[in-house]
C-alpha cells in the first residue's frame, strides 16, 4: 500500500523523496509543514486517520519533502535564494511530481486534490492557483499565506520581492491574474479552515479568501473556534471532516 521513491530534480538541484499511500482512488497531495519530510503525515497519524478511505479505494495520498518550507524556515542562504527555491519548488511539483502522480493513477488528465497545514496550506493554495488545470480543490488548514517575514537578510533588513517570489505567492500576484489561468481557477474551489486557539491566526485565511473572492474564485472560510489549536489533532479532525465534501460524487 505504501510506496517510497525519489529522484534528482534539476529544478531544485537535489534529490527529493516522495511517498504514496493507497492503491486506487482520488489522488490527494498533502504538503508537509515547513520543516517536514515526505513521511511527516504518517508519523503524525494522518494516514491512520484516513485509513478507511485508503482501504475502500476512495483515496490515494501523496506527499513530498518540504524543500521550499525548509529553506524559508531555516533562513537558508540569502533571501533571494529562498525566493528562487520557493518558485522552483512549485515548478517541481507542477512539472515533475504531478505528472508522476497522474502516471501512477494511469490517467494523464486526472485532477489532483491539494491539502496542507501551516506553510503546507500555502503550498496547497499556491499550486491550485498556479496549476488550476491539474488541481481541483485546495484544503488549506491553519494556513499562513504571506511569507515575506521569511525574507530578511542577516542584517535584519527586509529583502525586496523578486520575480521568483511574485510568481510563487498568490497573495501578491492574484490581483494581476487574467486570462485562461484565471478562467480555469474560477472553476475550482478553496476551503480555508482555521481555529482561533494557540498559535492560530484566522485573519490570514480571511485575508486570502478576500483576495480570491475579488477575482471571482469560489472559496469558503470555516472558523473552528478557540478550542482548536495550531497542531496536528486539529488538522486530523479537519481533514476527516472535509474529505466527503471535497471528494467527487461517487468516490
Amino acid at each position: 500500500m505504501k510506496l517510497i521513491t525519489s529522484w534528482w530534480s534539476d529544478r531544485l538541484e537535489q534529490e527529493v523523496d516522495v511517498v504514496r499511500w493507497g492503491e486506487v482512488g482520488v489522488p490527494l497531495l498533502m504538503f508537509p509543514t515547513a520543516a517536514g519530510d515526505a513521511e511527516e503525515i504518517e508519523r503524525f497519524l494522518v494516514i491512520d486517520t484516513v485509513a478507511d478511505y485508503l482501504t475502500d479505494g476512495r483515496l490515494k495520498v501523496y506527499s513530498c519533502d518540504s524543500v521550499a518550507g525548509r529553506a524559508m524556515l531555516g533562513q537558508e542562504g540569502t533571501p533571494e535564494h529562498r525566493m528562487r527555491v520557493l518558485n522552483r519548488f512549485q515548478d517541481f511539483v507542477g512539472y515533475e511530481f504531478v505528472p508522476w502522480i497522474q502516471d501512477d493513477c494511469n490517467d494523464p488528465s486526472i485532477d489532483v486534490m491539494a491539502a496542507g497545514s501551516s506553510i503546507g496550506a500555502f503550498h496547497a493554495l499556491a499550486m491550485l492557483c498556479r496549476f488550476p488545470d491539474a488541481f481541483s480543490h485546495a484544503l488549506c488548514m491553519s494556513g499562513t499565506y504571506d511569507l515575506e517575514r521569511f525574507l530578511k537578510h542577516e542584517t535584519g533588513i527586509q529583502a525586496g520581492i523578486t520575480e521568483d517570489f511574485y510568481r510563487a505567492s498568490p497573495l501578491h500576484y492574484l490581483s494581476d491574474l487574467t486570462g485562461e489561468t484565471l478562467d480555469r481557477l474560477r472553476e475550482r474551489f478553496v476551503l480555508f479552515a482555521s481555529g482561533r486557539g494557540r498559535a492560530e491566526d484566522i485573519d490570514e485565511s480571511w485575508r486570502m479568501a478576500s483576495r480570491l473572492a475579488g477575482k471571482g474564485v469560489p472559496n469558503r472560510v470555516d472558523d473552528w473556534g478557540e478550542d482548536w489549536h495550531h497542531d496536528w489533532p486539529t488538522w486530523r479532525n479537519m481533514l476527516l471532516r472535509y474529505l466527503d465534501e471535497l471528494l467527487p460524487a461517487g468516490a
